[in-house]
C-alpha cells in the first residue's frame, strides 16, 4: 500500500532538516527522503579544506546552536556534518535514506511522489535538493579536446594529487578562490576569472552576508530600492586561506580564455598557457528535474514563487535554492527563517493551525 502523509520533504541536507525542525513542532506527519546514504548533506562531498564563513554560533539550524570546534574560529565541513548528523539524531528526524526521488506527479487531492524504492502520496510536498548535485560546466570550444584532467568543484578533495602539475582554476568565485589558494603552494597554477577578483572586506564573513540578504528581502517586500543583494558587496570571502594566498602574490587572476587545446588554454590573442588539469569553479543550477512532471519551470530554470511557494502549485514548497526562495536560503544561518514559513503555510493549508 502507498503510504500517505501530509508532508514528503525531499532533500535531507541542512534545509531539508530546519523543514522537519519546523514541521515536528507544528505536530505535522511527515517523511523527509534523502539520497544520500549517510547524514550531512552536501557538506559530506566538500574538498577538505573547506571552512564554513561564520563562527560556529552563527551558523546554526534552528533550535540548536553549533558547537564550537577547537582551535578553529570558521569550523570545517567534517564539523558542519557532525552537526548535522547530531541535529538529525537530536530531534528524531524521520529521515529515510538511500532514496533517490525521481518525480512528482499531481494525483487528484495528493502529489504522488515517486522514488526508485518506493511511492509515497502527499498533501504537500517540500522540495529541498539544493544545488550540489547539478554541477554547471560552460560550452567552451575544445572543451573535448583537451586531454588532462577536467574536474568540477564536486570532484575536488586535496591539492596533493596535483603537486607539480600546470593546473588551471576556473571561476572567480569563494570555491575558485579557495580552492586556487588550495593549491597555489605546490602546482603550477593558473587562476581564470571573468573579471578581476572582488574580495570583501577582511572584516566580513557569514553573519554580515546573512544580514545584507535579510535587509535585501526586506527592501524589496516593502517595494523599496533594490540594494543590490550579497554580490554588490563583493564575490570573495577573504577566509584566512585566501587572505593569506592573496597577500603572499600567490592569487594572480587570469582573463578568461577563449577555448581549450589538446594540451591547455588559449586566449584569443594566440597566448596559451599548458594545463595537466583543469578544475571547473563554475557554480551550480537548482536540481530540480524531479519536478518536471508537474510544468513549472520558469525563467533560467527557475519555478515562480512567493516565497517558498510555487505560484502555479500551492501544494508545493521550495526550500534552500538561494534567496529566490528566501533570503540566504542556502546557507546554514539563513534556512531557518524560510523553513519556518513554510511549515506555517503547509499547516494553514491543511488546517493544522
Amino acid at each position: 500500500m502507498t503510504p500517505v502523509v501530509d508532508v514528503v520533504v525531499i532533500g535531507g541536507g541542512q534545509a531539508g532538516l530546519a523543514a522537519g525542525y519546523h514541521l515536528r513542532r507544528l505536530g505535522l506527519g511527515f517523511v523527509i527522503l534523502d539520497a544520500q546514504a549517510e547524514p550531512g548533506g552536501a557538506w559530506q562531498h566538500t574538498w577538505d579544506s573547506l571552512h564554513i564563513f561564520s563562527p560556529a554560533a552563527y551558523s546554526s539550524l534552528p533550535g540548536r546552536l553549533m558547537p564550537s570546534q577547537p582551535g578553529e574560529t570558521y569550523p570545517d565541513a567534517a564539523h558542519v556534518v557532525s552537526y548535522l548528523t547530531d541535529y538529525e539524531q537530536r530531534y528524531e528526524l524521520p529521515v529515510v535514506r538511500w532514496v533517490r526521488v525521481e518525480a512528482v506527479h499531481r494525483d487528484g487531492e495528493f502529489l504522488r511522489v515517486e522514488a526508485d524504492t518506493a511511492t509515497w502520496r502527499a498533501r504537500t510536498v517540500i522540495s529541498a535538493t539544493g544545488t550540489w548535485g547539478r554541477p554547471f560546466l560552460p560550452a567552451v570550444p575544445g572543451r573535448t579536446e583537451f586531454m588532462g584532467a577536467q574536474l568540477h568543484t564536486v570532484e575536488y578533495r586535496r591539492p596533493s594529487g596535483f603537486a607539480g602539475q600546470k593546473v588551471v582554476v576556473v571561476g572567480g568565485g569563494n570555491s575558485g578562490a579557495q580552492i586556487a589558494a588550495d593549491l597555489a603552494y605546490d602546482t603550477d597554477l593558473t587562476w581564470i576569472t571573468l573579471r578581476e577578483p572582488r574580495y570583501l572586506a577582511d572584516d566580513i564573513d557569514g553573519r554580515a552576508l546573512f544580514d545584507h540578504a535579510t535587509a535585501r528581502r526586506r527592501a524589496l517586500d516593502e517595494g523599496r530600492t533594490d540594494t543590490g543583494g550579497v554580490a554588490s558587496l563583493g564575490d570573495i570571502v577573504a577566509v584566512p586561506p585566501v587572505r593569506e594566498a592573496r597577500d603572499a602574490g600567490l592569487l594572480k587572476a587570469q582573463p578568461m580564455f577563449d577555448r581549450l587545446t589538446a594540451n591547455g588554454v588559449e586566449w584569443a590573442d594566440g597566448t596559451r598557457a599548458d594545463a595537466d588539469a583543469i578544475i571547473w569553479c563554475t557554480g551550480f543550477r537548482p536540481a530540480l528535474a524531479h519536478l518536471a512532471p508537474l510544468g513549472l519551470r520558469g525563467p533560467r530554470g527557475h519555478i515562480p514563487t512567493h516565497g517558498t511557494q510555487a505560484l502555479a502549485e500551492p501544494r508545493l514548497h521550495l526550500l534552500g535554492y538561494g534567496d529566490w526562495t528566501g533570503p540566504a536560503s542556502a546557507t546554514l544561518i539563513g534556512v531557518g527563517r524560510p523553513a519556518r514559513e513554510a511549515a506555517r503555510q503547509i499547516a494553514g493549508l491543511l488546517g493544522a493551525v
